[in-house]
């Protein structure tokens, strides 16, 4: 494809994504292919000849799209979100058009320093502390395997246990299971009934068994803002346990961090600047940056490199060797690294931090709006904590899975369900960068009518 022939086909893509987002309502939000229906629309064997880019739009529309869940439709609600705005999307067009990899410095300069110069603004817009040195991820799934590679590196292997709570992702567990620690190696914490954090209490008898077992207490995993419900663990508690039983504290913010651009959520930070080894969020959730993209952020760096790092004869060159630069690539499981910050920092100019601001306090008005309708309504009962944007929910007659079934097969919204206890709620996740009132208040008239 020649330059002139890209700025033809270019445009109509670009078109062709205006026009999608600008009547993304018009499709249902759940897709409603059966599994199969893309596979048997596709030929089995690859073209001989190149085809038109004419016929890879028109099939894109007549076979993909189909098939697609639209996680940018207002009325998705399901999992937290997955925020792409139009200056992210712009941001990752100029990323995959330089096709910069950026493994080291020498490799792209640019890459390296914009990245180390945008995470640190995105650390004072969240007001992080100023000794925080970050690098982009792909998700917060690596931040916390690179989290424990550290802890790992920093406390050893032998005896070495890490704790988690039932409401902690399952990507920390999924962390041990890959550093190869054995099952027995996760402790698993009490969470408070009515909250659900962390008990520190709990957390405290576990680490003292062990350290009398002649165990080593490794990692602690803190969470502000689980999947289930959003709820936050008291970070300063389980942080002054850390510091004396010489654990690493990471803190795993990677729905909930970025409401700290807002004054009125600084406290979810209590207690990082003290105690947390690491810290993480994700952008791309709620912060109007195209996925792929997690910050995670370091007190002291070292131990991760020294368990990352690999020093191959063909990765060696002057800038590295001088000192004076980082390279991400000893930040991260992989070599290879693409220039995500482009699209951060692209939205972050685009926004501003009003914009970004204003981003979160809607959602977090239309959560608080849709919650306050749930709990006049006596046919539903609503879940006490919801801080954010996500509102856990119930009727209390029938079955809310068949609700949720019923709901999301009318290709007018899309929700999921969580338990707690051994009661299943429904989870109004509000987020969507096209969200608005009137499509939570249509959700909330569809939810009454079953």
């Amino acid at each position: 494809m020649t330059p002139e022939e890209f700025r033809e086909y270019g445009k109509q893509a670009v078109d062709w994504i205006a026009d999608y987002l600008a009547n993304i309502e018009k499709y249902p939000v759940l897709s409603q292919v059966s599994p199969g229906d893309v596979t048997r629309a596709l030929p089995d064997t690859p073209p001989e000849q190149g085809e038109p880019f004419a016929d890879v739009l028109a099939d894109l529309e007549r076979v993909i799209l189909p098939g697609v869940t639209h996680w940018q439709h207002p009325a998705f609600f399901a999992y937290f979100p997955s925020n792409a705005s139009g200056p992210g999307i712009l941001g990752d067009l100029l990323s995959s058009g330089l096709g910069v990899q950026g493994m080291l410095w020498a490799t792209s300069p640019a890459c390296t320093e914009l990245e180390t110069v945008v995470v640190g603004w995105l650390a004072r817009l969240l007001g992080l502390p100023g000794g925080f040195q970050g690098v982009i991820q792909d998700s917060a799934s690596s931040a916390g395997l690179i989290a424990l590679l550290a802890a790992l590196q920093r406390a050893g292997r032998d005896g070495a246990r890490v704790y988690l709570t039932s409401e902690t992702h399952s990507s920390l567990a999924k962390a041990a299971r890959i550093a190869g620690l054995g099952a027995e190696a996760v402790r698993m914490v009490a969470v408070d009934r009515d909250t659900l954090a962390m008990n520190p209490a709990d957390l405290e008898r576990l680490m003292a068994e062990d350290v009398a077992a002649g165990l080593t207490p490794a990692l602690v995993c803190a969470t502000v803002g689980t999947t289930s419900t959003t709820a936050v663990d008291p970070v300063p508690a389980i942080g002054r346990l850390c510091r004396r039983h010489g654990a690493w504290l990471h803190v795993d913010a990677a729905y909930a961090g970025v409401a700290a651009v807002c004054p009125e959520f600084a406290w979810i930070n209590d207690g990082v600047a003290e105690y947390a080894d690491s810290y993480c969020t994700n952008p791309h959730k709620w912060l109007l940056t195209n996925f792929d993209c997690d910050v995670l952020w370091l007190a002291d760096t070292a131990p991760m490199i020294e368990a990352l790092s690999i020093q191959p004869e063909y990765l060696r060159n002057r800038a590295s060797g001088s000192g004076a630069v980082i390279d991400y690539r000893d930040w991260q499981v992989p070599l290879g690294r693409r220039f995500r910050a482009l699209k951060l920092w692209t939205v972050i100019r685009w926004y501003g931090r009003q914009g970004l601001q204003a981003h979160i306090r809607n959602h977090v008005d239309l959560a608080q709006r849709f919650a306050a309708w749930v709990a006049q309504d006596p046919a539903f009962e609503v879940h006490d904590a919801h801080p954010f944007g996500l509102v856990c929910f119930r009727p209390r007659q029938g079955d809310p899975l068949e609700l949720m079934e019923r709901l999301n097969a009318s290709g007018a919204l899309y929700l999921t369900h969580t338990k707690i206890g051994d009661r299943v709620w429904l989870r109004m996740a509000i987020g969507g960068t096209y969200t608005e009132l009137r499509h939570v208040r249509a959700a909330w008239e569809r939810i009454r009518a079953g």
